[in-house]
């Protein structure tokens, strides 16, 4: 048996975890430089008439007016509690597969049938305990079903956020509850097929005769179809397999004209992507630099372009990828416009204990390799970028992004703990 645990409202409730005053008010998380809304609390998206993933500065006044609290993203935190989060899952099982920040499967096979009911709510309650952070919890066996269990024991008042799949009977009520276009795997397109051809529920969908579906839906459906039926397809993952391309791209928090600027946050994205290289073992092959202005400003002149550089050998140092990332900035940068966002993609990545090295390589990326690795030490012991090259530099307050309203990372910086207790008087 496969349970499937979803964090509710998590970005939200991580704020409300170190902020008692937030319970039972409406909550919203935005977007980098506090742009648009992308997460909510229950209360918050019980107000249907705040549209949500809007500029903020558009509906402004009916936030105010709806005393909805506004935070800026806290990925640092929302990271290290999902952390808290998949660690206590692992109490339950050593097979815990992290589907995404929020969201995990958990193997139970090893619990008997009759006990799911109490694991089911034994999990909830300890992943609350241990972090504060409410969760929902579906059982079945398989992961389709799990998902879809997930759904029914939040959305039904009745299941008190936990709902087991343990007999045909509550098979069928599941499926039967799930909306055809609120299954997990069957989109929009297929959605509105099966819509059109008088399938309603998943329970429907399940009934169909598999020939149809899998001439219709390909494979993937046929997959979808047995998964509701029990028929085990989709296996747990405990080893998520390596990505094959990593980048970033963030807005500047200010238009910036100023090249050396530019090159400063380009740099920082730099070591931010290698070191997410050289975690999963990888190599880049080739590395893209794209440069943008506004274009939603109607004020200013419009220009981007983007480059792509192959390295001489693949690698995974910050010094070489830095120097090959910066030759392409100075390639496509222009004067006379006022730039919105710098970003790095590496491609092409291979193993590093694949790469087949070159006759003529310079001793000096050997050396450069040598540097990168004693950087990340020292930075392990003291600190992200406590060691950092010089193209970094130190103005980023004057290009970073606007964070407002963003909480202390109350959980991974010394200087940032929750203080709890009153000032007394001198």
């Amino acid at each position: 048996m496969i349970a499937l645990v979803d964090c509710n409202s998590f970005y939200a409730s991580c704020e409300q975890v170190f902020r008692p005053d937030l319970k039972n008010k409406p909550v919203v998380v935005l977007s980098n430089n506090d742009g648009c809304i992308i997460a909510a609390n229950a209360e918050a998206k019980a107000l249907a008439h705040i549209p949500m993933f809007q500029p903020v500065f558009k509906i402004k006044q009916i936030l105010e007016a709806n005393n909805v609290v506004c935070v800026s993203s806290n990925y640092t935190l929302y990271s290290d509690m999902s952390r808290r989060v998949m660690d206590t899952l692992k109490l339950f099982s050593p097979k815990v597969e992290e589907y995404s920040i929020d969201e995990s499967f958990v193997d139970l096979s090893h619990y008997a049938d009759e006990d799911l009911e109490q694991i089911a709510k034994d999990i909830k309650n300890t992943v609350y305990q241990h972090t504060g952070i409410p969760v929902g919890v579906g059982i079945a066996k398989t992961k389709s079903l799990s998902k879809l269990a997930n759904r029914y024991a939040k959305k039904s008042v009745a299941n008190k956020g936990t709902y087991v799949v343990t007999s045909e009977e509550k098979r069928i009520e599941l499926l039967k509850y799930i909306a055809i276009k609120d299954t997990w795997g069957i989109g929009k397109q297929h959605a509105k097929r099966l819509q059109n051809a008088g399938k309603h529920t998943a329970y429907d969908f399940a009934e169909m005769p598999v020939a149809w579906v899998r001439k219709q839906m390909t494979v993937i459906g046929e997959r979808l179809w047995r998964e509701l039926n029990n028929d085990i397809c989709l296996q747990l993952t405990t080893a998520p397999d390596p990505k094959k391309g990593i980048g970033t791209a963030k807005s500047f928090g200010y238009k910036l004209t100023d090249y050396s600027l530019i090159q400063e946050a380009c740099s920082y994205y730099v070591s931010e992507v290698a070191d997410l290289l050289r975690q999963q073992k990888s190599a880049a092959t080739k590395i893209e630099i794209y440069l943008t202005t506004n274009y939603h400003s109607d004020s200013d002149k419009q220009y981007k372009n983007t480059i792509v550089l192959t390295l001489d050998q693949p690698t995974n140092s910050t010094i070489l990828l830095t120097k090959t990332a910066l030759k392409g900035l100075k390639a496509i940068f222009k004067t006379g416009y006022r730039y919105k966002k710098v970003g790095v993609n590496l491609m092409g990545l291979v193993p590093e204990h694949h790469i087949q090295t070159s006759l003529f390589q310079d001793s000096s990326d050997v050396a450069d390799d040598i540097l990168t690795q004693l950087m990340d030490e020292m930075n392990g012991k003291f600190g992200k970028n406590k060691i950092k090259l010089a193209t970094v530099g130190n103005r980023e307050k004057e290009w970073a992004l606007i964070k407002e309203h963003r909480s202390p990372r109350y959980t991974t910086q010394w200087n940032e703990l929750l203080t709890i207790g009153s000032k007394t008087k001198s």
